[in-house]
Protein backbone atom coordinates (compact mmCIF):
# COMPACT_ATOMS: atom_id res chain seq x y z
CA UNK A 1 0.00 0.00 0.00
CA UNK A 2 1.53 3.16 -1.30
CA UNK A 3 2.33 5.66 1.91
CA UNK A 4 0.17 9.07 2.08
CA UNK A 5 1.03 12.77 2.94
CA UNK A 6 -1.19 15.12 3.92
CA UNK A 7 -1.31 18.66 2.51
CA UNK A 8 -3.12 21.66 2.06
CA UNK A 9 -3.58 22.90 -1.70
CA UNK A 10 -4.24 26.35 -2.42
CA UNK A 11 -6.73 25.52 -5.17
CA UNK A 12 -7.60 28.88 -6.42
CA UNK A 13 -7.79 31.94 -4.83
CA UNK A 14 -10.18 31.82 -1.65
CA UNK A 15 -10.05 28.17 -1.76
CA UNK A 16 -8.13 25.76 -0.07
CA UNK A 17 -8.39 21.73 -0.25
CA UNK A 18 -7.04 18.95 2.38
CA UNK A 19 -5.28 16.44 -0.32
CA UNK A 20 -2.95 13.25 -0.27
CA UNK A 21 -0.11 12.86 -2.03
CA UNK A 22 2.45 9.99 -2.16
CA UNK A 23 5.11 10.01 -0.20
CA UNK A 24 7.84 10.66 -2.16
CA UNK A 25 10.86 8.45 -3.88
CA UNK A 26 14.05 9.88 -3.34
CA UNK A 27 15.41 9.24 -6.51
CA UNK A 28 18.06 11.77 -6.71
CA UNK A 29 20.86 11.61 -4.99
CA UNK A 30 21.62 15.63 -4.76
CA UNK A 31 17.96 15.63 -2.97
CA UNK A 32 16.24 15.17 0.55
CA UNK A 33 12.65 14.81 2.07
CA UNK A 34 12.20 17.15 4.82
CA UNK A 35 9.59 16.21 7.65
CA UNK A 36 7.90 19.11 8.35
CA UNK A 37 7.71 20.71 12.28
CA UNK A 38 6.04 23.99 11.33
CA UNK A 39 5.38 26.27 8.23
CA UNK A 40 4.66 30.18 8.64
CA UNK A 41 2.08 32.27 6.94
CA UNK A 42 3.20 34.75 5.06
CA UNK A 43 2.07 37.93 3.88
CA UNK A 44 2.40 36.71 0.25
CA UNK A 45 0.59 33.75 0.61
CA UNK A 46 -2.10 36.17 2.08
CA UNK A 47 -2.13 38.57 -1.24
CA UNK A 48 -2.09 34.76 -3.10
CA UNK A 49 -4.93 34.01 -1.43
CA UNK A 50 -6.85 37.20 -2.35
CA UNK A 51 -6.03 36.49 -5.98
CA UNK A 52 -2.78 39.34 -5.90
CA UNK A 53 -0.45 36.54 -7.33
CA UNK A 54 1.54 38.08 -9.48
CA UNK A 55 5.02 38.98 -8.14
CA UNK A 56 8.38 40.49 -9.80
CA UNK A 57 6.41 42.59 -11.62
CA UNK A 58 7.62 44.36 -15.08
CA UNK A 59 10.76 42.15 -14.78
CA UNK A 60 12.23 39.28 -16.26
CA UNK A 61 11.56 36.75 -13.84
CA UNK A 62 7.90 37.91 -13.77
CA UNK A 63 5.33 34.90 -12.54
CA UNK A 64 1.88 34.06 -11.73
CA UNK A 65 1.16 31.78 -8.81
CA UNK A 66 0.28 28.58 -11.22
CA UNK A 67 -2.51 27.08 -9.06
CA UNK A 68 -2.92 24.62 -7.56
CA UNK A 69 -0.17 25.10 -4.99
CA UNK A 70 0.86 23.43 -1.66
CA UNK A 71 1.49 27.09 0.49
CA UNK A 72 4.43 27.54 2.53
CA UNK A 73 7.75 28.62 2.33
CA UNK A 74 8.89 29.83 5.86
CA UNK A 75 10.09 26.19 7.26
CA UNK A 76 11.60 24.26 9.73
CA UNK A 77 11.87 20.83 9.63
CA UNK A 78 14.16 17.43 9.81
CA UNK A 79 15.89 15.55 7.35
CA UNK A 80 13.60 12.54 6.76
CA UNK A 81 15.60 10.82 3.90
CA UNK A 82 18.73 12.76 2.48
CA UNK A 83 20.80 11.15 -0.77
CA UNK A 84 24.52 10.93 -0.27
CA UNK A 85 25.79 13.82 -1.98
CA UNK A 86 22.97 16.16 -0.63
CA UNK A 87 24.40 15.29 2.74
CA UNK A 88 27.52 15.76 1.72
CA UNK A 89 26.69 19.32 -0.46
CA UNK A 90 23.42 20.58 0.18
CA UNK A 91 24.22 22.41 3.60
CA UNK A 92 25.09 26.41 2.25
CA UNK A 93 27.59 27.00 4.90
CA UNK A 94 29.53 23.29 4.30
CA UNK A 95 28.28 21.69 7.60
CA UNK A 96 27.42 17.74 7.24
CA UNK A 97 24.00 16.57 6.76
CA UNK A 98 22.29 13.29 8.31
CA UNK A 99 18.83 12.08 8.96
CA UNK A 100 17.42 13.54 12.28
CA UNK A 101 19.12 16.63 11.65
CA UNK A 102 17.48 20.13 12.09
CA UNK A 103 17.27 22.76 9.00
CA UNK A 104 15.23 25.71 7.75
CA UNK A 105 15.70 26.10 3.80
CA UNK A 106 15.97 29.63 1.29
CA UNK A 107 12.78 29.33 -0.71
CA UNK A 108 14.03 30.63 -3.62
CA UNK A 109 16.17 28.84 -6.42
CA UNK A 110 17.92 30.42 -8.72
CA UNK A 111 19.81 29.17 -12.02
CA UNK A 112 23.10 30.80 -11.28
CA UNK A 113 23.61 31.02 -15.07
CA UNK A 114 22.18 34.48 -15.42
CA UNK A 115 23.57 38.03 -15.40
CA UNK A 116 21.67 38.19 -12.22
CA UNK A 117 23.09 35.28 -10.57
CA UNK A 118 26.84 36.14 -11.85
CA UNK A 119 26.68 39.56 -11.09
CA UNK A 120 25.08 40.07 -7.94
CA UNK A 121 26.12 38.84 -4.61
CA UNK A 122 23.88 37.71 -2.19
CA UNK A 123 20.47 38.16 -3.45
CA UNK A 124 18.51 35.62 -5.61
CA UNK A 125 17.54 38.34 -8.36
CA UNK A 126 17.82 35.33 -11.03
CA UNK A 127 15.77 35.95 -14.23
CA UNK A 128 14.31 32.16 -14.15
CA UNK A 129 13.96 32.08 -10.38
CA UNK A 130 11.32 29.89 -8.50
CA UNK A 131 10.33 29.43 -5.59
CA UNK A 132 8.96 26.90 -2.68
CA UNK A 133 4.92 27.31 -2.24
CA UNK A 134 4.60 30.06 -4.89
CA UNK A 135 5.74 28.40 -8.22
CA UNK A 136 5.71 25.16 -8.48
CA UNK A 137 2.29 23.35 -9.27
CA UNK A 138 0.94 20.19 -7.20
CA UNK A 139 0.21 18.42 -9.90
CA UNK A 140 3.85 18.07 -11.00
CA UNK A 141 5.54 14.82 -9.50
CA UNK A 142 6.93 14.87 -6.66
CA UNK A 143 4.34 17.25 -5.56
CA UNK A 144 5.18 18.28 -2.01
CA UNK A 145 7.26 21.25 -2.88
CA UNK A 146 5.30 23.47 -0.09
CA UNK A 147 5.55 23.47 3.72
CA UNK A 148 1.67 23.07 4.33
CA UNK A 149 2.53 19.57 4.03
CA UNK A 150 3.89 16.79 6.48
CA UNK A 151 6.75 16.11 4.22
CA UNK A 152 8.43 18.61 1.67
CA UNK A 153 10.99 17.58 -1.08
CA UNK A 154 13.71 19.60 -1.32
CA UNK A 155 15.56 19.59 -5.03
CA UNK A 156 18.93 19.86 -5.82
CA UNK A 157 20.38 23.20 -5.65
CA UNK A 158 17.84 23.94 -3.16
CA UNK A 159 20.13 26.38 -0.26
CA UNK A 160 19.62 24.39 2.90
CA UNK A 161 21.01 25.15 6.44
CA UNK A 162 21.42 23.36 9.53
CA UNK A 163 19.41 25.47 12.82
CA UNK A 164 20.69 24.04 16.28
CA UNK A 165 19.40 21.34 18.04
CA UNK A 166 18.26 23.00 20.73
CA UNK A 167 16.45 26.11 19.11
CA UNK A 168 12.35 26.22 19.36
CA UNK A 169 10.32 25.52 15.96
CA UNK A 170 8.96 28.59 17.14
CA UNK A 171 11.79 30.88 16.42
CA UNK A 172 13.32 28.27 13.78
CA UNK A 173 10.75 29.14 11.76
CA UNK A 174 11.29 32.93 11.62
CA UNK A 175 14.79 31.80 10.04
CA UNK A 176 13.67 33.58 6.24
CA UNK A 177 11.36 36.06 8.48
CA UNK A 178 14.62 37.97 9.41
CA UNK A 179 16.33 37.21 6.72
CA UNK A 180 13.93 39.55 5.57
CA UNK A 181 15.36 42.42 7.70
CA UNK A 182 18.62 42.88 6.12
CA UNK A 183 16.48 45.18 4.22
CA UNK A 184 17.20 47.17 7.25
CA UNK A 185 20.88 46.39 6.89
CA UNK A 186 20.89 48.03 3.37
CA UNK A 187 20.53 51.49 4.61
CA UNK A 188 23.48 50.85 7.31
CA UNK A 189 25.40 50.47 3.86
CA UNK A 190 24.64 53.48 3.05
CA UNK A 191 25.53 55.27 6.05
CA UNK A 192 27.52 58.66 5.90
CA UNK A 193 28.82 61.20 8.19
CA UNK A 194 27.02 63.24 6.00
CA UNK A 195 23.83 61.52 7.86
CA UNK A 196 22.21 59.94 4.88
CA UNK A 197 21.12 55.85 5.06
CA UNK A 198 21.06 54.40 8.80
CA UNK A 199 23.11 56.05 11.95
CA UNK A 200 23.55 55.06 15.43
CA UNK A 201 20.73 57.03 17.61
CA UNK A 202 18.71 57.32 14.83
CA UNK A 203 14.66 58.06 14.86
CA UNK A 204 12.80 55.07 12.50
CA UNK A 205 9.30 54.71 12.26
CA UNK A 206 7.93 50.69 11.15
CA UNK A 207 4.75 51.37 9.04
CA UNK A 208 2.90 47.99 10.18
CA UNK A 209 4.12 45.64 12.92
CA UNK A 210 2.85 42.31 11.54
CA UNK A 211 5.76 40.25 11.33
CA UNK A 212 7.86 41.49 8.87
CA UNK A 213 7.70 45.01 10.49
CA UNK A 214 8.20 43.40 14.07
CA UNK A 215 11.26 41.84 12.51
CA UNK A 216 12.40 45.41 10.63
CA UNK A 217 11.90 46.31 14.35
CA UNK A 218 13.92 44.17 16.15
CA UNK A 219 16.83 44.61 13.61
CA UNK A 220 16.66 48.12 13.92
CA UNK A 221 17.16 47.94 17.55
CA UNK A 222 20.18 45.67 17.12
CA UNK A 223 21.88 48.04 14.43
CA UNK A 224 21.59 51.17 16.97
CA UNK A 225 18.42 53.08 16.64
CA UNK A 226 17.81 55.45 18.93
CA UNK A 227 13.63 56.19 19.03
CA UNK A 228 11.78 54.06 17.58
CA UNK A 229 7.78 54.11 16.39
CA UNK A 230 5.50 51.86 15.47
CA UNK A 231 2.34 52.30 13.57
CA UNK A 232 -0.20 50.23 12.56
CA UNK A 233 -4.32 49.98 13.44
CA UNK A 234 -4.09 46.59 15.54
CA UNK A 235 -3.08 47.42 19.55
CA UNK A 236 -2.82 43.97 20.07
CA UNK A 237 0.25 43.94 17.46
CA UNK A 238 1.45 48.16 18.73
CA UNK A 239 1.38 46.45 22.30
CA UNK A 240 3.65 43.91 21.11
CA UNK A 241 5.79 46.26 19.13
CA UNK A 242 6.45 47.92 22.48
CA UNK A 243 7.70 44.69 24.12
CA UNK A 244 10.33 44.22 21.25
CA UNK A 245 11.48 48.14 22.36
CA UNK A 246 9.35 50.23 20.28
CA UNK A 247 9.00 53.68 22.35
CA UNK A 248 6.04 54.93 20.76
CA UNK A 249 3.30 53.58 18.87
CA UNK A 250 -0.07 55.10 16.76
CA UNK A 251 -2.81 53.87 15.62
CA UNK A 252 -4.29 54.91 12.63
CA UNK A 253 -7.78 54.09 12.98
CA UNK A 254 -7.28 56.84 16.40
CA UNK A 255 -5.00 59.55 14.88
CA UNK A 256 -5.51 61.25 11.83
CA UNK A 257 -3.01 61.03 9.11
CA UNK A 258 -2.13 64.89 10.16
CA UNK A 259 -1.58 63.97 13.70
CA UNK A 260 0.32 61.17 13.55
CA UNK A 261 3.21 63.33 10.69
CA UNK A 262 2.55 65.73 13.09
CA UNK A 263 3.52 63.78 16.26
CA UNK A 264 6.92 62.42 14.28
CA UNK A 265 7.51 65.46 13.31
CA UNK A 266 7.31 66.86 17.44
CA UNK A 267 9.80 63.55 18.41
CA UNK A 268 12.44 64.52 15.56
CA UNK A 269 12.21 68.74 16.34
CA UNK A 270 10.48 69.10 13.36
CA UNK A 271 12.82 67.34 11.14
CA UNK A 272 10.74 64.01 10.51
CA UNK A 273 12.45 60.81 10.77
CA UNK A 274 15.89 59.16 9.80
CA UNK A 275 14.10 56.20 8.42
CA UNK A 276 10.78 54.76 7.31
CA UNK A 277 10.37 51.21 6.48
CA UNK A 278 6.91 49.93 5.23
CA UNK A 279 5.83 46.89 6.09
CA UNK A 280 1.82 46.94 5.21
CA UNK A 281 1.33 45.69 2.46
CA UNK A 282 -0.48 48.49 1.04
CA UNK A 283 1.04 51.09 -1.55
CA UNK A 284 -0.77 53.80 0.02
CA UNK A 285 1.43 53.89 3.04
CA UNK A 286 3.95 54.92 0.80
CA UNK A 287 2.48 58.73 1.12
CA UNK A 288 2.25 59.23 4.64
CA UNK A 289 5.51 57.44 5.31
CA UNK A 290 7.59 59.74 2.77
CA UNK A 291 5.57 62.79 4.61
CA UNK A 292 7.35 61.85 7.76
CA UNK A 293 10.74 61.85 6.25
CA UNK A 294 13.32 64.04 7.11
CA UNK A 295 15.78 65.52 4.30
CA UNK A 296 18.12 63.18 3.17
CA UNK A 297 16.28 60.46 4.53
CA UNK A 298 15.86 57.12 3.98
CA UNK A 299 12.76 54.99 2.96
CA UNK A 300 12.78 51.21 2.67
CA UNK A 301 9.63 49.79 0.84
CA UNK A 302 9.37 45.94 1.83
CA UNK A 303 5.75 45.53 2.31
CA UNK A 304 4.33 45.35 -1.40
CA UNK A 305 6.16 42.43 -2.46
CA UNK A 306 3.58 41.67 -4.80
CA UNK A 307 1.46 43.48 -7.36
CA UNK A 308 -0.76 45.41 -4.85
CA UNK A 309 -1.38 47.90 -7.03
CA UNK A 310 -0.58 51.91 -7.69
CA UNK A 311 -0.31 55.06 -5.96
CA UNK A 312 0.53 58.57 -6.66
CA UNK A 313 3.42 60.39 -5.63
CA UNK A 314 4.09 63.80 -6.32
CA UNK A 315 7.82 63.43 -7.62
CA UNK A 316 9.15 66.53 -6.39
CA UNK A 317 7.55 66.70 -3.24
CA UNK A 318 8.20 63.14 -2.15
CA UNK A 319 11.22 62.53 -3.71
CA UNK A 320 13.35 65.12 -4.62
CA UNK A 321 12.95 68.07 -2.69
CA UNK A 322 14.08 65.94 0.17
CA UNK A 323 16.61 63.90 -1.38
CA UNK A 324 15.34 60.97 -0.52
CA UNK A 325 17.18 57.27 -0.71
CA UNK A 326 14.97 54.80 -1.45
CA UNK A 327 15.36 51.47 -1.15
CA UNK A 328 12.94 48.67 -2.96
CA UNK A 329 13.00 45.29 -0.99
CA UNK A 330 12.38 42.35 -3.48
CA UNK A 331 13.49 39.29 -1.66
CA UNK A 332 16.26 38.29 0.93
CA UNK A 333 19.45 37.41 0.99
CA UNK A 334 20.48 33.79 0.62
CA UNK A 335 23.68 34.13 2.31
CA UNK A 336 22.98 35.17 5.33
CA UNK A 337 20.13 32.89 7.33
CA UNK A 338 23.50 31.98 8.99
CA UNK A 339 23.58 35.66 10.60
CA UNK A 340 19.74 35.62 11.01
CA UNK A 341 19.71 31.87 13.31
CA UNK A 342 22.60 33.45 15.12
CA UNK A 343 21.29 36.60 15.50
CA UNK A 344 18.08 35.26 17.54
CA UNK A 345 20.34 33.21 19.42
CA UNK A 346 22.53 35.75 20.73
CA UNK A 347 19.39 38.27 21.62
CA UNK A 348 17.16 35.56 22.94
CA UNK A 349 17.31 37.19 26.24
CA UNK A 350 16.81 40.45 25.20
CA UNK A 351 13.59 39.72 22.65
CA UNK A 352 11.24 37.45 23.38
CA UNK A 353 10.89 35.72 19.70
CA UNK A 354 8.90 33.10 20.59
CA UNK A 355 5.80 35.34 21.48
CA UNK A 356 5.87 35.86 17.52
CA UNK A 357 3.85 32.56 16.88
CA UNK A 358 0.81 33.45 18.06
CA UNK A 359 -1.58 31.26 16.48
CA UNK A 360 -1.00 27.46 15.43
CA UNK A 361 -3.00 25.28 12.96
CA UNK A 362 -3.24 21.34 12.14
CA UNK A 363 -2.43 20.86 7.99
CA UNK A 364 -6.64 19.99 8.14
CA UNK A 365 -7.67 23.59 9.27
CA UNK A 366 -4.81 25.74 7.35
CA UNK A 367 -7.85 27.48 5.52
CA UNK A 368 -8.92 28.93 8.88
CA UNK A 369 -5.19 29.34 9.93
CA UNK A 370 -4.98 31.63 6.96
CA UNK A 371 -8.27 33.55 7.62
CA UNK A 372 -6.80 33.69 11.21
CA UNK A 373 -3.99 35.45 10.14
CA UNK A 374 -5.90 38.33 8.77
CA UNK A 375 -7.17 39.48 11.88
CA UNK A 376 -5.71 41.83 14.06
CA UNK A 377 -4.92 40.31 17.22
CA UNK A 378 -2.38 38.07 15.52
CA UNK A 379 1.19 37.78 14.74
CA UNK A 380 2.68 35.02 13.34
CA UNK A 381 0.50 32.19 12.53
CA UNK A 382 1.89 28.81 11.63
CA UNK A 383 0.63 25.88 10.25
CA UNK A 384 1.98 22.40 11.53
CA UNK A 385 1.52 18.20 10.90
Amino acid sequence: MTRKVKAAVMVKPGEIAIQDFPYPELKDDRAMIMKMEMSGVCGTDKHTFEGRSKQYAGTSAETDTPFPIIPGHENVGVVAEIGSKAAQEMEFYGKKLKVGDRVTMSPDMVCGKCWYCRNTFGYPWCEHMKAYGNAFPSTQAPYLFGGWAEYMYILPDTFVYKIPDDMPPEVGVLSELFTVSFAVDRAKEAYSLANEGFGVADTVVIQGVGPMGLASLVKSRILGAGDIIAVDRSDFRLDMAQEFTADYALNIDKTSREERIAKVMELTHGRGADVVVECTGSPHAVIEGLDMLRKGGTYIEAGNFVDTGTTEININRHLCAKNVRLFGVTNHPFTHYGQSVKLMEKYAKTFPFEKFVTHRYKIQDAEAGLRRSFEPDTMKVVIEP
